[in-house]
């Protein structure tokens, strides 16, 4: 029993030493991990609700402020937008991928992480999801919209159209604009009757008075097929 338990004792060190070679070979690589990307965050950002009705753009600065974080600076009207945004003095970077807005006592007002290349996602309790995204690309996005402006018709898998419509740039609300269905629509659209869309995180969403949303993701044809995909798809084209 001795002997055997000496074995075990002699098996275990090099194992626990091993470990230990491990953890100290990772620790220089997650530091690494957390520098590059609080390099990466300095700039500007668009802090915005999820469906970017509300926008607030954030400077994030490599300068540092107290207790470990670095200092940014709030656009002009951040709080009116973003009532939240009057608690945030600093940011910094909280484990491998948490990009955190403080307060003055270091304590987080959101903390939010990547979930997409350039787009981070957090949440407010009672308040629901916002994003952080770089500004240059949020405003593409914006731009693109005009790109979708015109006469569309929706069209079964078979090839059957059973609606014309009209995306317009009047913008009813931030980033939301008016659609108009054409007479003679499938009664499903009719009944769905979009009277908004707007490009959100890469799809074309089309938004009914009740706040219903049908999504749309562009395919490798120019065209948009609402997701999920069904055997009878619904796709958008160009007329």
């Amino acid at each position: 029993m001795a002997q055997a338990a000496t074995r075990a004792i002699r098996w275990q060190r090099p194992l626990a030493g091993a470990l230990v070679l491990l953890a100290l070979a990772a620790a220089p690589v997650r530091a690494e991990d957390a520098q590059g990307l609080a390099h990466d965050m300095v700039g500007q950002w668009e802090l915005a609700t999820a469906e970017r009705s509300k926008t607030c753009v954030v400077t994030l600065k490599p300068d540092a402020a107290s207790g470990g974080a670095m200092k940014l600076d709030l656009e002009k009207g951040c709080a009116e937008a973003l009532p939240f945004t009057r608690e945030i003095v600093a940011w910094s970077i909280k484990g491998l991928d948490i990009v955190r807005l403080q307060d003055a006592r270091g304590q987080p007002v959101i903390d939010v992480t990547e979930v997409e290349s350039g787009i981070f996602e957090g949440q407010r309790t009672g308040e629901g999801v916002y994003l952080l995204q770089n500004l240059a690309a949020a405003r593409a996005l914006s731009k693109s919209t005009d790109q979708l402006i015109g006469d569309w018709s929706m069209v079964r898998g078979n090839d059957r159209a059973i609606c014309s419509l009209t995306l317009t740039n009047t913008e009813i609300t931030p980033d939301n604009f008016a659609v108009f269905l054409k007479p003679r629509c499938d009664s499903a659209v009719a009944a769905f009757a979009p009277v908004s869309w707007r490009l959100e995180r890469g799809e074309l969403q089309l938004i009914s008075a009740k706040g219903e949303v049908w999504r749309f993701e562009a395919d490798d044809n120019a065209q948009w097929r609402r997701v999920p995909d069904s055997v009878d798809p619904l796709v958008l084209i160009r007329q």
